[in-house]
């Protein structure tokens, strides 16, 4: 595709030309056969949609496994054997009951993943919903409103406050226009709009000059907050800024978390696993015993089937599942199931700036006059007089309402800004930082609405980047001016404060009306240096008076009125205004380091500002010293790029291709990436971080469908609270393995070792093994139900946030759960075995059954041993590495109680209702010697776990060293902190 010409760096009479557009094309616009051609031409103006997959396609995505296709294999040659094998031998409905419980699992688990995972990628409609839907056009020398759709390059377009602008414009006309570009380039305020083309730095290229700073450019799906103005569209649909993040959206690969990647991979050896211990079953069937080749095939289904963990995929789903719906209630919304693992293993939070670690609020943080500084409390977006402050006049109290009314009321008449209800963001129209002033003066206690109304602008001197100031004339009031003023008119001027000085022969002493003395301006610009190096952005408020009748009402007053004499106006002071951090960010990312999870925030805004925000957060310290730039960054080769992204913690003047190659990078040096953000410019990044977290209030739609998870309160703390539940799953699946994978293989290493001991009593496939496969699909289905939802749902052991994040590339089973489960294993077919062996002994010699009968008993010995020692195994796998040998045991999970009471109920009912017994699960009554034998099992498998923990860590050992390990916290800058300094 051909690259857009550099618009921005050309000239208006260029930009036309390269256009094919004629000189005077502002009032004749396109004609509707030219616009009609560029249609044609370039297509419509809308994103382009990705494909998104069908029901089949999601179908197989569920049962594209080995494990299922096993299970697909055992169903098959079930049904081959029910018409095989004699029913005298081998009953049809078994068979049958088999393959409805085999289709019911695949088909539940099918089912639980589609609803989970069906939330469908909505990002590009998002992004699409975002467009403009009409736009005004000059068409035919007359101006039209036409669908957004049909813009084509070239078109005039023809902007008003409010507006949103309908694809990417070069501005050619202004009139003081600002358009908020926060969404898309992280900018807070309003980028102010002109028509003259963009000087480059001595090497600069135009693509390095950051979106933010193309202040004659106009993207699409921005806002205009100020002013109006004219443009002419350079680039529509996908070749738009906002297209470029379509397509970056639409393209970045959502990779597998290490959890799924590492289940397909358990499922490979343990398919490989059973389908050995079948063959192997198979072979002694047929080859040892003599069994008929059929027989001898479902004994060794029977093996596999006991093997496969049909319920693994629900139970991790159910782990997932529950740690959803309880960071839920904790404002912390996941999209897809498989991401609250991802938070785990965080070990950096990238992290947009303005509305995400800030509040979005510009507001009036310090007010410096001639001998003080007064600082100004952030509280929930709101200003509040900081009155523990010593009064800077001098009357040792604090200062009155009067001295802030008069001292802040250049900024309130001096604007056109409307406040929102209450003080409140809700209606508020106009330029946030002028919007702060009001939003202070607000809730210092000035009616604002009723000063402007009682001092209506009488003649005014707009704002324009050329100047940098605003000036307006009114008529004197008391309240606002002093005494001795009737005869006059008084003029305010807010502006850039490095020109307004000198504008100014006096100052304000200690900001008093009336009081006033010959400027000091050497004070007043070391004033703006040790603001502005703060990256706090700065206006300053000027007075003067005229005399009456020098202005009439509706004069239409030009900049020389204020800036073309000899310098006579007073300075009365200068206000700081910030986006300030929101106040629980700090305590965050506090606990962040505490975790080892390091946090950078990226974003679009100046670099002194970013710096500021940085520092105060405290992400700038010895070890992350400093900021870096985007045009900085794409000036690196690849090893650069790493190093920087190791190096720095703060990352300014940021575009979405930034973000991404940010995200990568890290990725490329083994770091676990989380993006945080909130607008359209965070959402490829955002898709391309392991995980992608979004705001839920002030985000964007476009970032929510590109996200894993939303902040429901914007709180960037909350991130934390969701990484500790990130790092509870972790712990809970494997405790979920511990517990399934040891009753999965004992199931059938039972059936395989019975065999071996000689159980092998008639022709029946069901009669001659330990376990018919009826039994061991209800044990797998109801231990991974009950007793799998135990660790599911398992709350975090102490300490877990006291640990770095788990190593990228950790085994979910490493070398410790596999032992575990082999010594859990062993255990269970021991216990299993030995009691049945034991049972058959003593039915046969010293009770008076049947060989019928005496079958059934074993299979419900060897049912009820492995169920409930499964039980002792839960006991014991609750706790990682702390003993369960303690009252913890009885506590913190009242879910362990009720899942073994329901094991009991259920075991008592397959082992005495009858039909329920003998018919479906070949079992029957078990006498009490046997339930001995049971007892005796669960504690032998319950002791042998936990001897195995005492070796590990002792018995006693209540804080084991890897549980209570400490991580230091690096040490940040110092906050800035705005105090008052007296001269």
């Amino acid at each position: 595709m051909k690259e857009d010409p550099p618009w921005h760096t050309m000239t208006k009479e260029d930009v036309l030309k390269e256009l094919g557009l004629p000189s005077d094309i502002r009032k004749k616009g396109l004609t509707a056969a030219e616009a009609q051609a560029r249609l044609e031409k370039y297509g419509e103006n809308k994103l382009t949609e990705t494909e998104k997959e069908g029901l089949l396609k999601k179908i197989w995505n569920q049962v594209n496994n080995i494990l299922v296709l096993i299970l697909v294999i055992v169903a098959v040659i079930s049904v081959v054997t029910a018409f095989v094998i004699p029913s005298a031998v081998n009953p049809t409905y078994t068979n049958w009951i088999q393959v409805a419980i085999i289709v019911g699992v695949i088909v539940a688990n099918t089912v639980i993943g589609i609803v989970q995972e069906g939330s469908a990628e909505n990002a590009a409609e998002a992004l699409k919903n975002m467009l403009s839907s009409d736009a005004v056009l000059v068409r035919d020398g007359v101006e039209t409103k036409v669908p957004s759709q049909f813009i084509v390059p070239g078109d005039v377009v023809v902007l008003a406050l409010g507006d949103k602008i309908p694809c990417d414009l070069r501005v050619i006309e202004v009139s003081n226009m600002a358009s908020a570009e926060a969404a898309l380039t992280g900018e807070s305020v309003p980028i102010e709009k002109t028509p003259l083309p963009i000087e480059l730095n001595e090497g600069q290229l135009p693509k390095q000059v950051p979106l933010g700073d193309r202040k004659n450019m106009c993207f699409s799906a921005t806002l205009i907050a100020t002013g109006s103005g004219v443009g002419v569209a350079t680039s529509t649909g996908d070749n738009t800024e906002i297209g470029t993040i379509n397509k970056l959206v639409n393209n970045v690969e959502k990779k597998k978390t290490a959890v799924l990647e590492q289940i397909d991979t358990i499922s490979i050896y343990l398919a490989v696993f059973i389908l050995i211990i079948a063959l192997i079953t198979f072979l002694y069937e047929f080859l040892v015993n003599k069994n008929n080749p059929l027989l001898s095939v479902n004994t060794a289904l029977v093996c596999a089937v006991a093997m496969i963990p049909e319920g693994l995929e629900a139970i991790v789903t159910v782990t997932y599942a529950w740690a959803v719906s309880k960071m839920a209630t904790q404002n912390a919304i996941v999209r897809a199931l498989p991401a609250v693992e991802t938070l785990g293993s965080v070990t950096v939070i990238c992290s947009d700036k303005t509305g995400t670690l800030t509040t979005n609020v510009m507001s009036l943080t310090a007010f410096v006059t001639s001998n003080a500084h007064y600082k100004n409390n952030v509280v929930s977006s709101v200003m509040a007089v900081d009155t523990s402050d010593t009064n800077p006049v001098g009357q040792g109290g604090s200062p009155e309402q009067s001295f802030f009314r008069q001292g802040l009321i250049g900024g309130v008449l001096c604007s056109k800004c409307t406040l929102g209800k209450d003080g409140g963001r809700e209606g508020e129209i106009g330029n946030p930082t002028e919007l702060s002033i009001l939003r202070a003066s607000y809730w210092a206690g000035i009616d604002v609405n009723a000063v402007k109304d009682a001092c209506p602008i009488i003649a005014e001197v707009p704002f324009s980047s050329e100047y940098k100031f605003m000036a307006t004339v009114h008529e004197s009031n008391l309240d606002n001016d002093g005494p001795g003023l009737e005869d006059k008119l008084i003029i305010h001027v807010k502006g850039a404060p490095d020109r307004m000085v000198k504008l100014c022969n006096t100052q304000a002493v200690a900001g008093e009306l009336g009081k006033t003395e010959p400027i000091n301006a050497e004070f007043w610009q070391e004033q703006i240096a040790i603001l502005s190096s703060h990256g706090l952005r700065v206006l300053a408020l000027l007075r003067g008076t005229l005399e009456k009748g020098s202005v009439t009402p509706g004069d239409s007053l030009k900049p020389e009125f204020v800036s073309g004499k000899e310098p006579w106006l007073t300075i009365v002071g200068l206000c700081a205004i910030i986006d300030p951090p929101r106040s629980e960010c700090v305590v965050a990312i506090e606990e962040a380091h505490h975790a080892s999870v390091r946090v950078a925030m990226i974003t679009g805004d100046h670099k002194d500002t970013a710096l500021a925000i940085g520092a105060t957060l405290g992400l700038v310290d010895v070890e992350h010293p400093g900021s870096i730039t985007g045009p900085e960054l794409d000036a690196m080769d690849d090893e650069e790029f790493k190093k920087a992204v190791m190096t720095y913690n703060v990352f300014a003047r940021a575009s979405p291709e930034n973000k991404i190659k940010i995200v990568k990078a890290l990725q490329s040096q083994g770091e676990v990436a989380s993006m945080t953000g909130d607008g359209v410019n965070d959402a490829p990044a955002l898709k391309a971080a392991n995980m992608g977290v979004a705001m839920g209030k002030e985000g964007t739609d476009v970032a929510r469908e590109a996200a894993d998870m939303i902040l429901a309160d914007d709180n960037f703390a909350t991130i934390l609270t969701a990484v500790k539940e990130g790092r509870v799953v972790w712990d809970n699946l494997r405790k979920v393995l511990m517990i399934n994978t040891p009753i999965n293989n004992a199931q059938g290493l039972s059936v395989l070792f019975g065999i071996f001991c000689g159980f092998s009593r008639g022709e029946s496939a069901f009669d001659g093994v330990i376990l018919t496969s009826i039994q061991v699909l209800y044990c797998n289905l109801i231990c991974a139900v009950t007793l799998g939802f135990v660790a599911a749902v398992e709350p975090a052991e102490d300490g877990i946030m006291d640990v770095p994040p788990r190593r990228v590339g950790k085994r979910l089973i490493g070398r410790f759960l596999f032992l575990r489960i082999v010594l859990g294993t062993i255990l269970l077919v021991l216990v299993t075995v030995a009691s049945s062996i034991w049972a058959e002994y003593e039915l046969e010699n010293n009770y008076d059954y049947d060989y019928k009968t005496v079958t059934h008993m074993v299979h419900s010995q060897a049912s009820n041993t492995l169920t409930f020692g499964a039980c002792f195994v839960t006991f014991s796998a609750r706790f990682n590495l702390l003993s369960s040998f303690h009252p913890r045991l009885f506590r913190g999970n009242v879910f362990t109680w009720y899942s073994f009471a329901i094991v009991t109920v259920l075991q008592l009912c397959i082992t005495y209702i009858p039909g329920l017994n003998n018919i479906i699960f070949s079992m029957a009554p078990m006498v009490a010697f046997q339930w001995g034998l049971v007892a005796l099992g669960g504690i032998i498998v319950f002791i042998g776990l936990e001897l195995e923990k005492a070796f590990q860590y002792g018995v006693f050992d209540v804080n084991p060293p890897l549980a209570n390990q400490d991580i230091s916290l690096p040490k940040g800058a110092s906050h800035l902190q705005l105090t008052k300094i007296k001269k």
